[in-house]
């Protein structure tokens, strides 16, 4: 099963990164998120299924 990271700015989604394993897709999308908040401007993180069910999400002010 995939899950893909989605990365998501004030404007909507930035970027999708695709992985094979939920907690490796978890652990990246909590490992990058003040890298990319201050690179990218993202505001909020989802971890979702291929089905699009969402198994993790983070979001900061």
């Amino acid at each position: 099963m995939a899950y893909i990271v989605i990365w998501y700015g004030r404007k909507g989604i930035i970027d999708k990164v695709t992985f094979d394993a939920e907690k490796t897709a978890k652990d990246h999308a909590i490992a990058m998120f003040q890298t990319r908040k201050g690179d990218d401007g993202v505001v909020s993180v989802e971890v979702r299924k291929d089905s699009g069910a969402v198994v993790f999400s983070h979001a900061e002010n």
